[in-house]
């Protein structure tokens, strides 16, 4: 009986430590396990971080700030002579001569062109035979008032068709004979031989363009800003790194019926070589006013997207469009009316490569 319960005992105690040994065992395992899924998960940890670095954006940054804030406005306007005269023909005839050639300068009562003094709108000749008929009757009667033969009042009438007929002369000679009102550089001619005019239409320009006027038109809100003897700077879209200095000498007091925009001209001195020309579109800068302590943005940084206006900020190396409100701008820097915070980082090139959420690499703080 004892046996039985030593050998009982004995075969518990092996089963036991059989159990305890697999228990042990598979322990083990779990652990040994577990270390391998913590590896795995490392390793993939690492590899979606080297991917997400392989596929990295590269961008420009830069610190959103507050800066006093020049406000400026470009305009476009078109040049003419600082002296401008236009040559009309006033009736219809035939070009029988042009006596200058683009280039040429002139003084008042040169005659630029003449048309055909025979022909069935002009006056010339009747008015000529009037004014040498009224011409010589009134020699006769200044010779017999000179003899007493006739009274004061005669002479004077001869005096007065004298003067009318000399005068109807004149207008018709202006009419075939059109001369230069001001000296300057013949700058147009549109015209030739044997052309038939047009009543109304510009066939020459003479022009003193030693300095430029521009002329444009700005609007009911910017008015306020500008001011007789205010600096703009003038330059063409032809040549950007040719700009002028010059100032606003005249603002107009109503503005115009089609357009409800207001004139300004500003007057600046030509090159040496005398680039500009009448005619011209050129741009005008004028600095309006300025705002102390403006939040602003580069102008480059601004993106459109889905017809939102924002800009890029960057955080933890990742992108986030942002829709902004903006202000004034001065042509490179936009003032920040809402939508982002001052020290915030942005995106300042490199934009158009970003969406939502992109990793980038960044450079430029």
């Amino acid at each position: 009986m004892r046996l039985n319960n030593f050998k009982a005992k004995e075969k518990y105690l092996y089963m036991n430590k059989i159990i305890y040994f697999k228990f042990e065992k598979l322990l083990m395992i779990i652990i040994l396990f577990g270390f391998y899924l913590a590896g795995c998960s490392k390793q993939n940890a690492n590899s979606k971080e080297n991917v997400s670095a392989l596929n990295a954006i590269p961008v420009e940054v830069g610190k959103i700030q507050r800066k006093d804030f020049q406000i400026t406005r470009n305009f476009t306007g078109t040049l003419e002579g600082e002296e401008q005269a236009n040559i009309v023909a006033k009736i219809q005839e035939r070009i029988t001569s042009i006596k200058v050639k683009v280039g040429d300068r002139v003084k008042p009562g040169d005659i630029i062109l003449t048309l055909d003094k025979s022909g069935a709108s002009s006056q010339y000749y009747q008015a000529k035979a009037s004014f040498d008929n009224a011409a010589q009757n009134l020699e006769r009667m200044k010779a017999l008032y000179g003899e007493g033969a006739i009274a004061k009042q005669m002479l004077d009438g001869a005096q007065t068709a004298f003067d009318i007929s000399k005068a109807n002369f004149n207008a018709a000679k202006n009419m075939v004979e059109l001369e230069s009102p001001i000296s300057g550089i013949v700058t147009m001619i549109d015209g030739n031989l044997g052309d038939l005019t047009v009543p109304g239409k510009v066939i020459a320009t003479i022009a003193s363009i030693d300095n430029m006027k521009i002329l444009f038109n700005v609007n009911e809100l910017d008015m306020p800003s500008f001011a007789v003897g205010q600096y703009a700077k003038v330059f063409s879209e032809l040549k950007q790194d040719l700009v002028k200095k010059g100032k606003i000498f005249q603002i107009a007091k109503s503005a115009d019926i089609q357009s409800r925009s207001f004139e300004i001209k500003a007057i600046f001195p030509n090159t040496n070589d005398k680039w500009f020309k009448p005619g011209m579109f050129c741009r005008v800068n004028v600095q309006l006013n300025s705002v102390k302590g403006a939040l602003v943005v580069p102008n480059k940084a601004i993106v459109i997207q889905d017809n939102r206006k924002g800009v890029y900020v960057i955080e933890n190396n990742h992108a986030s469009f942002r829709t902004i409100k903006t202000g004034n701008t001065n042509g490179d820097l936009t003032e920040i009316i809402n939508g982002l915070k001052e020290g915030e980082t942005i995106a300042t090139a490199g934009m158009n490569n970003l969406k939502e959420g992109s990793a980038v690499s960044v450079s430029g703080i």
